[in-house]
């Protein structure tokens, strides 16, 4: 019986040691390679920066910043092994008595409450396994560990831990969650924040900060403790971090400049180039944007459209809330109410909780309860009409009742004199404008985008209107036109009737009468004055001469889809559709003397480890190759060809489309618009080197004002999405030029101011400012132009008389003297 019963027992544990061994086996065989480890990925966001280093956005599902494990603080590895695993340094991979605690506590209660998991198993966990709770992860966890332990040294391990463990709010590893919690840098952390984040892998979403502060704290203190007593810090340490307030709030991505719609554009580009991996990889954009810049775009285009809505009127409060009578249920319906509101563009949501007659206090999520006085009166005239507004109210009850969505902005800063002495004057009522606009600028040179802001805010609209809004251009589009004219043989004396003109037409109205703007018509008019005044009789007249297919097949050298231009004389009042980005792209023909740049808004793409995988490769303007003059055996033709040569030309050379003379007229023109037409708001930058153009468009539905020197080219739009009248004051000159000339002032300061020089083949010329024709010295209605060699006036030609060339610009003459 007893050699049965040893029998018995060898029989059962060589089948329970065979069943461990075939499970042991089959465990291991599915294990992965722990080598991959060394050479492992960690998911990181793709990251979009300015020229100037500045964080745009990030892209990604998971949060990252990875850190190397000699960049992190002391303390802060101390706070993680005092939380997490205290035998770290003394274990194999496992603490076996923390899975024996586990064990027991399963058999008591049934639950798998405590995981004994140490580091290393839940770096095994976090890299190679799932979440779900089985006792077959369980055991993998076990055997990874003890592998892990062998193949990797204790930093490396935590190295990886510190990176990969999630730590709520999409925050994956330590240097994201400094960043989402703190907007701090890992080592700008103090003691509290570092024991804080510590405090997270437990529990990410149970004891976070931001969303439950009081079990945050209460973890924060277990962590805090357990350095204590492990000796990390002092008692003293521990005493200011415990009882140290929580500081912790939403940073989200540590931009530094915002150009939510350009991102779009880079996340869509670097998208079409890599599919998926691009918001994993860590790829880092390197943008053209000038930071500084685009922060003043963005300013600019919201202080314009601002201004446009505040001259037309207060339209009302934005919702209206039901305000209950409980104190509890008041803050409860405040909160919910104002979720739908977000701030967009510093305009803040708030609801109206009092009104009397000279006073009305409206409750805000960000700054409580705010007062305004009768200040805000002076500028809430109804909204009746684009053209006309209801009486200054007199008192807030005429405007405002309880529980009325509001939107307020703050007049001058907190902690200002003026703050400080009239708490109330620091905040007025406003409104969220419903009128959009769009602005661009470009560097002429190789189509560099240095700003762009395609809307009001990317939170009210997506809707990029730099590069998706096609629009009527109006006048806008008269700079091509005469440039055309120009090269047909047309001069900038050239006299066209500005006087009313009828065209029958193939529609249904049977006859077209276009008007001038003014209404008035001036008659017999040289080309300069036409363009400066922007008339558009001599502008119909024109083209009706120089033919529509002519026209347009020129017009199509600087980039435009012919397909898209109308084919008749409404083309010369702008009834073509463009972007502001391709309307600022022909307008940097005339910029650079001649040349097709094509805009771009990417200098490079870098992968994690600093490896470039794109880099542009603009085609740049190239003044000197133009002046290249070689032999038959390739040797410079004269001393001007060899310096020429001197010069290394770019990579890839923006081809030349129009002759620099032709673009030098143009340009010539176009100064003069500032000088002394539509455009001379601008003459209060103080510059001479200043051109371009208004642009309105029938019934003033979209105004426009693109203007440039040798340093910047920049496209102003402002309109409704929904096309509608601005109304009939708002003109290019007063709803876009104010946005141009608030961003050029910034976008010029330390530029030289500095007019082109007159290229060969262009003389000047004194004429009668009335004939066109060539004049007297004597002659006080005399003033100066430009010709090209080969359209001097007959007159002169046939006098033999010598012609005035002095070699001044006409922008040294005075504009009286031009007309």
């Amino acid at each position: 019986m007893k050699k049965f019963v040893l029998l018995a027992t060898f029989v059962v544990a060589l089948i329970c040691l065979t069943g461990a061994g075939l499970f042991y086996v089959q465990i291991v065989k599915d294990l992965p390679n722990v080598e991959d480890l060394r050479e492992v990925r960690l998911q990181t966001p793709l990251r979009i920066y300015t020229s100037d280093n500045l964080l745009i956005a990030e892209f990604g599902k998971k949060r990252r910043k990875p850190v190397a494990f000699q960049g992190v603080p002391k303390l802060f590895t101390a706070a993680f092994i005092a939380a997490e695993d205290a035998s770290f340094f003394s274990h194999a991979g496992v603490d076996w008595m923390a899975v024996g605690r586990a064990a027991i506590e399963y058999i008591k209660t049934g639950e798998k409450r405590q995981g004994g998991s140490t580091i290393t198993m839940q770096v095994a966990r976090n890299f190679f396994l799932s979440s779900k709770k089985t006792f077959a992860r369980k055991f993998k966890e076990l055997v990874l560990a003890r592998i892990i332990e062998q193949k990797l040294s204790k930093n490396e391990i935590l190295q990886l831990y510190l990176n990969k463990i999630f730590l709520g709010h999409r925050a994956y590893g330590i240097g994201a969650a400094a960043q989402v919690y703190y907007g701090l840098d890992i080592t700008k952390l103090n003691l509290a924040q570092m024991a804080m984040i510590a405090g997270l892998p437990k529990a990410p979403s149970r004891t976070n900060p931001i969303t439950n502060p009081e079990a945050a704290k209460k973890r924060r203190y277990y962590v805090l403790s357990r350095m204590h007593k492990l000796g990390y810090i002092g008692y003293e340490d521990f005493q200011w971090a415990s009882s140290s307030p929580i500081t912790a709030e939403w940073h989200g991505h540590s931009v530094k400049s915002s150009a939510p719609h350009l991102a779009e554009m880079v996340r869509d580009f670097v998208f079409g180039m890599f599919g998926d991996k691009s918001y994993e990889e860590g790829y880092r954009v390197i943008t053209t944007i000038n930071g500084r810049l685009q922060m003043e775009a963005r300013e600019s285009l919201r202080d314009g459209l601002a201004a446009y809505d505040r001259r037309h009127g207060y339209r009302g409060a934005e919702g209206k809330v039901t305000v209950e009578d409980s104190e509890e249920q008041l803050e409860e319906g405040f909160i919910e109410a104002l979720r739908s509101y977000p701030i967009i563009r510093g305009l803040i949501p708030g609801i109206v909780n009092a009104v009397e007659d000279k006073e009305v206090r409206v409750r805000t999520k960000t700054h409580g309860e705010i007062i305004l006085t009768e200040d805000s009166l002076k500028w809430a005239r109804k909204y009746l009409t684009p053209d006309s507004r209801g009486p200054i109210p007199e008192t807030f009850s005429e405007i405002f009742s309880l529980g009325d969505v509001v939107r307020i902005t703050q007049n001058v800063p907190a902690g200002s004199e003026v703050a400080e002495r009239e708490t109330n004057q620091r905040w007025g009522l406003t409104q969220l404008p419903e009128v959009e606009g769009a602005i661009v600028s470009l560097n002429p040179k190789d189509g560099a985008i240095i700003s762009l802001a395609g809307g009001l805010d990317f939170k009210k609209s997506k809707f990029n209107r730099v590069t998706q809004a096609r629009r009527q251009v109006g006048s806008n589009f008269k700079p091509f036109l005469y440039s055309a004219a120009l090269e047909k043989g047309y001069t900038a004396a050239s006299i066209i009737n500005d006087a009313p003109i009828v065209f029958k037409t193939q529609n249904a109205l049977g006859t077209w009468r276009p008007e001038n703007f003014s209404g008035k018509f001036f008659g017999p008019t040289r080309l300069r004055q036409a363009l400066v005044r922007s008339q558009n009789m001599v502008s119909v007249r024109l083209l009706d001469s120089i033919g529509i297919g002519y026209t347009i097949n020129y017009v199509s050298k600087f980039g435009y889809d012919s397909g898209q231009l109308p084919r008749d004389l409404s083309l010369a009042l702008g009834s073509g559709e463009m972007t502001p980005l391709e309307l600022a792209t022909g307008y940097s023909v005339f910029a650079n003397g001649g040349f097709l740049i094509s805009p771009y808004f990417i200098k490079t793409v870098e992968t994690l480890e600093g490896e470039l995988v794109y880099s542009a490769t603009p085609g740049t303007v190239c003044q000197s190759c133009d002046q290249i003059s070689l032999d038959s055996d390739g040797e410079p033709n004269d001393l001007k060809s060899l310096q020429a040569m001197s010069e290394l030309p770019p990579e890839k050379i923006a081809p030349r489309i129009i002759a620099s003379q032709n673009s030098w007229l143009v340009s010539s023109m176009l100064r003069d618009v500032i000088k002394a037409g539509t455009g001379r708001r601008a003459k209060t930058l103080g510059r001479v080197d200043l051109a371009g153009k208004t642009g309105t468009t029938n019934e003033q539905r979209d105004a426009w004002f693109s203007g440039f020197n040798t340093h910047a080219v920049t496209t102003v739009w402002v309109g409704f999405d929904k096309v509608a009248p601005l109304g009939r004051r708002e003109t290019g000159a007063k709803a876009a030029l104010p946005i141009w000339i608030s961003y050029m002032q910034k976008a010029l300061e330390n530029k030289d101011d500095v007019i082109p020089e007159r290229p060969d083949g262009l003389v000047v010329v004194r004429i009668d400012k009335d004939s066109g024709e060539v004049s007297s010295v004597s002659n006080p209605q005399a003033v100066f132009e430009v010709f090209r060699n080969g359209n001097i006036p007959s007159r002169l030609k046939d006098s033999g008389r010598d012609f005035i060339n002095s070699g001044k610009l006409m922008e040294s003459i005075k504009p009286e003297q031009v007309f």
